[in-house]
């Protein structure tokens, strides 16, 4: 599955001039070939794919994509891989949320509805390669590629000997099936995919908060407060924090808090320069 969505990851980085990252020797990573990245806990989440803007050999550029990708043959296991794929990059998404990168997931083989649903609830980009149509592909270059929890060891190894004895010509062919078999969803995959890494702000907004601070114990107070509130009362206040909220074009949305001016400045900078679409 991960020859199978490689070159299509390749094809819109050469594109649009992005860096992608996959298991394998790295400069910028020294003997690790895993391709793993550190949330703002400290904590290290190992990846399949990663899409980075100004990143090389040498150096880690800034995430556009995070991509995992999945197989599970049996519904019983589905769920929990969806959680699991939740745990290593949610905590990703959260750590670089004033960029807001694409989360995509490419499932294959027998996942349920509602694992899929759990994780397009939480942001994800789905791409789903049914059990069906994989086992479709193998056929077209003569492996019955079909198997369950009866399937004995000797049956196993015959088919995995099948696979890894292909030549290149069949290995092409079986991929150029399997994405015929899911074109419609690889087309949506990759033109959300697309819609992130030339997404264009469309408007920044600044809103300086000054005030005074009410605490209440009980909601029934704080009602009586904000029916009482003089909204157009002029109040000489102390200055609490700056909320930025940023939009694109595709509907995408950063907020953010900043406590002082260089903050800002220092978020606001890291927009520079800024994406121009072709006219």
């Amino acid at each position: 599955m991960e020859l199978a969505i490689y070159p299509l990851l390749v094809e819109v980085c050469d594109k649009y001039k992005l860096y992608l990252d996959k298991k394998g020797v790295r400069q910028a990573r020294g003997r690790r070939k895993k391709v793993s990245w550190i949330d703002s806990y400290g904590n290290a989440h190992d990846l399949d794919f990663v899409l980075e803007r100004d990143g090389s050999q040498d150096v880690i550029g800034q995430p556009v994509a995070f991509i995992e990708v999945a197989w599970r043959r049996y519904t019983k296991h589905s769920r929990n891989k969806a959680q699991e794929i939740q745990g290593a990059i949610m905590p990703l998404k959260e750590t670089h949320s004033k960029t807001a990168p694409f989360i995509g997931a490419v499932l294959s083989g027998v996942f349920t509805e509602g694992a899929v649903n759990q994780l397009e609830s939480l942001g994800f980009n789905i791409l789903y390669f049914e059990y069906d149509t994989v086992i479709e592909a193998f056929k077209h270059v003569n492996i019955d590629a079909r198997f369950d929890e009866d399937t004995a060891v000797e049956d196993f190894e015959d088919k995995i000997e099948s696979w890894e004895s292909l030549s290149g010509e069949d290995m092409q062919s079986l991929l150029d099936r399997l994405h015929e078999l899911n074109s419609k969803g690889i087309k949506k995959f990759m033109s959300n995919l697309e819609k992130t890494i030339t997404r264009y702000i469309e408007s920044i907004r600044v809103l300086p908060l000054h005030g005074e601070s009410f605490e209440y114990t009980n909601i029934p107070d704080v009602i009586t407060f904000i029916k009482g509130y003089e909204e157009c009362k002029t109040i000489s206040a102390e200055f609490i924090k700056y909320e930025v909220i940023v939009r694109y074009n595709n509907g995408d949305r950063i907020d953010a808090e900043f406590k002082s001016k260089d903050s800002v400045v220092d978020f606001l900078e890291s927009f520079l320069p800024p994406f121009k679409p072709q006219i």
